[in-house]
């Protein structure tokens, strides 16, 4: 066992005496040693209830035979770090993360692990982790949130931020802001759309890392108690097989995610996420390949921010097993690979069917296409990404004048000061992994312009990126960024813009001569930066590269 290597032989006699101050008995010290790696805080909704899941998870690995060391990793929730300089430290916190754990799991060796992720950040953080250490493994989130409601309608946090956005155009008072705050998200889980945390632990149970449900049960379901005592016991069988990480995250595994991703629409975040995974699991994937996963997959589901069909609304109809049941009757899954539970097949055999409107039936999907596009052309020649399963119709095509703003903040003012008009393209730019650093989120300019009425006529590109809440013609992940050097730092006040969702195209409608001259005369904005923010914009990489440091692209 990996844990002998601090408790066999007289050698480790101080070991096991460290040990024993924890109470760990003689007959505990025989036994597999297993970390739980909880993202447990006070902090965030999502995960203030993980205490109740890190004990289900310890008395199942208990029953089966292990001794349970739990310990804590940090954790953002974006919502309360959006659109102040708290979001700069999102995306950073991911490689946080997934340094710290193999920190820890290195220095004490375990012979095996459970990750409690839920939010954002964290569930890709853990999974990078996992990779590294590669021991035997298995993942339980804390589940999503129920949606709120108010006079019949039911809510999430898109709600609410475009909430700010209505208020402060004049469709809505103070007091039925106030109305929605207090009603909107109703208790703890992950907020209740397909947002990145969502998508993340639905992705998780896809690649095979976590047991059915895991991305899905409501998180003040019982069933999610129950699925968090059946994942301490099924880690110990992983060890017992010597199942590990990499033996599941193969390129099939890879290809069966980004199916699913496209066909339920998930967050554009999840290319940042899987490709970052990817280069962990030692199979890189591209964004290239990511279209072409999209243009192959049609997706089946539309749930919230891109309708009012939520994700537990999924659940009560079989969840992520039945969509993968209706893809792989069109021959779109990798059936027989491994995971942590059996076969992808033999984990889908007792899903029902698709219902046909939750999951619709694979000859009549919402879209030929998934629920992602990957953007190419002069204004972004390593690509860009787009929720297009949440832009309207009427947006998918749309050429206008830039509106420039070198932060967040600026353009936020001129959004709400009511100085973008129908038809402008909005440009955010310096706001990418170096240039930000750390690749804000953008849901508060999106969310303003839909909450203002815009959202049909205003479109929105940035080297940002966006929360899986967002929706509209909002276009993020533009690379090579500003900071670098890239065309987006080349556009000009009035510019036009030209986007292209069903061929894939972004331009910039100026000639090559224009840009060079632009670009002979350009030089990044001197940034200021210190600590641990000034080391990220040193090492972190491209967007098109899942923003990971330098040194996993060697």
């Amino acid at each position: 066992m990996r844990s002998d290597l601090m408790k066999k032989g007289a050698s480790r006699a101080p070991h096991r005496s460290l040990l024993k101050a924890l109470g760990i008995t003689d007959s505990e010290m025989e036994r597999p040693f297993v970390a739980v790696v909880s993202s447990k805080s006070d902090y965030i909704p999502g995960h203030t209830h993980l205490d109740k899941i890190t004990r289900a998870v310890e008395d199942g690995i208990r029953s089966a035979g292990g001794v349970p060391f739990t310990f804590n990793t940090i954790g953002v929730c974006d919502g309360l770090a959006m659109n102040h300089k708290g979001m700069k430290y999102s995306l950073c916190s991911r490689e946080l993360i997934a340094d710290s754990i193999e920190v820890m799991l290195t220095a004490h060796p375990m012979d095996a692990a459970v990750f409690i992720p839920n939010c954002d950040k964290i569930v890709p953080g853990m999974l990078m982790a996992a990779c590294r250490v590669n021991i035997p493994s298995i993942f339980v989130s804390g589940g999503p949130m129920l949606p709120g409601a108010l006079g019949g309608r039911r809510l999430s946090l898109t709600d609410m931020f475009e909430a700010v956005g209505a208020c402060a155009a004049g469709r809505m008072d103070e007091a039925e802001l106030a109305r929605l705050e207090n009603s909107a998200c109703p208790g703890c889980g992950s907020c209740a759309g397909m947002f990145t945390a969502n998508s993340m632990n639905c992705l998780t149970e896809v690649i095979g890392l976590a047991l059915p449900g895991n991305g899905t049960i409501p998180a003040v379901d019982a069933a999610r108690i129950r699925l968090a005592k059946e994942t301490g016991e099924r880690v110990m069988a992983l060890l017992e097989q010597n199942i590990r990480p990499l033996d599941i995250l193969t390129p099939s595994a890879f290809e069966n995610a980004l199916r699913a991703d496209m066909a339920i629409g998930c967050s554009s975040n999840t290319v940042l996420h899987v490709t970052a995974l990817s280069y962990a699991a030692g199979c890189p994937i591209s964004l290239e390949y990511i279209d072409e996963i999209g243009r192959t997959t049609p997706q089946i589901c539309k749930l919230s921010p891109a309708s009012y069909v939520f994700i537990t609304d999924l659940n009560l109809v079989g969840g992520i097993q039945a969509v993968l049941k209706e893809l792989d009757g069109a021959g779109l899954i990798n059936r027989d690979i491994l995971t942590v539970s059996g076969t992808v097949a033999q984990r889908f055999s007792n899903a029902p069917d698709a219902d046909g409107e939750i999951i619709r039936k694979i000859e009549n999907p919402f879209s030929k296409d998934g629920g992602l596009a990957i953007l190419f052309g002069n204004l972004a020649p390593e690509g860009a990404v787009v929720k297009q399963g949440a832009v309207k119709p009427e947006m998918m095509a749309h050429s206008g004048p830039a509106r420039v703003f070198n932060s967040e903040e600026e353009a936020n003012e001129a959004i709400l000061g009511g100085k973008i008009k129908p038809g402008d393209v909005v440009v955010i730019r310096y706001e990418g992994p170096k240039g930000g650093p750390g690749m804000r989120e953008m849901l508060s300019p999106t969310a303003n312009i839909a909450g203002m009425g815009l959202d049909d006529c205003v479109a929105l590109i940035t080297d940002g990126r966006f929360s899986g809440a967002t929706r509209g013609a909002s276009i993020g992940h533009v690379s090579p960024e500003a900071a670098a050097g890239g065309p987006i730092a080349l556009v000009e006040e009035g510019d036009i813009i030209s986007i292209d969702i069903p061929n894939r195209k972004l331009e910039l409608l100026v000639d090559e001569a224009t840009l060079k001259a632009r670009k002979q005369n350009w030089k990044p904005p001197a940034q200021n930066l210190t600590g641990y923010a000034r080391r990220y914009a040193q090492h972190v990489t491209s967007g098109s590269t899942g923003a990971v440091f330098d040194d996993m692209l060697c």
